[in-house]
């Protein structure tokens, strides 16, 4: 694989502001009441969709430490054929898949935003929809600069 800049240390600024606003989105929904499990799912998915090895790493390490179960980070692929996976996280799961696949759809299914309005308090929606923002900007990053994997902490 050719070794690319990395562009979060290429302009620290910037991935500082980034971070920034991923540590104001995380307390949302802490605020919210939303549990960080559901949070993590969101980012491993959006990761899945995007090919972002780097935060797939992260953010599945992340939800184990939460107590999240193996079958069910495995499972996000197919989430919608099991029943591993509660409403709001069916929800959350349907509108990350839909703000992150923007370029094939060019809209959020109003069936997909009304299924999660109807789940989630308005809060907690808006949280979930900026986690995914969030996750799939950082996607890009990390997938752009072939961001390399942290050492295996086994």
């Amino acid at each position: 694989m050719t070794k690319r800049i990395q562009l979060s240390s290429a302009l620290p600024e910037a991935y500082k502001s980034i971070v920034g606003l991923h540590t104001v989105v995380e307390k949302a929904a802490v605020d919210a009441g939303l549990d960080q499990r559901l949070i993590e799912l969101v980012k491993i998915r959006a990761s899945m969709l995007n090919g972002c090895a780097f935060c797939l790493d992260m953010h599945s390490r992340d939800a184990r430490e939460l107590g999240e179960s193996e079958r069910r980070i495995v499972m996000l692929g197919a989430w919608w054929e099991t029943d591993l996976y509660t409403e709001q996280e069916r929800a959350a799961l349907a509108l990350t898949e839909s703000m992150t696949r923007l370029s094939q759809h060019q809209d959020v299914p109003d069936d997909v935003y009304e299924r999660a309005t109807t789940v989630f308090t308005e809060a907690q929606y808006v949280a979930v929809a900026w986690a995914a923002t969030v996750i799939n900007a950082l996607n890009r990053l990390g997938v752009t600069s072939h961001k390399p994997l942290p050492a295996d902490p086994r």
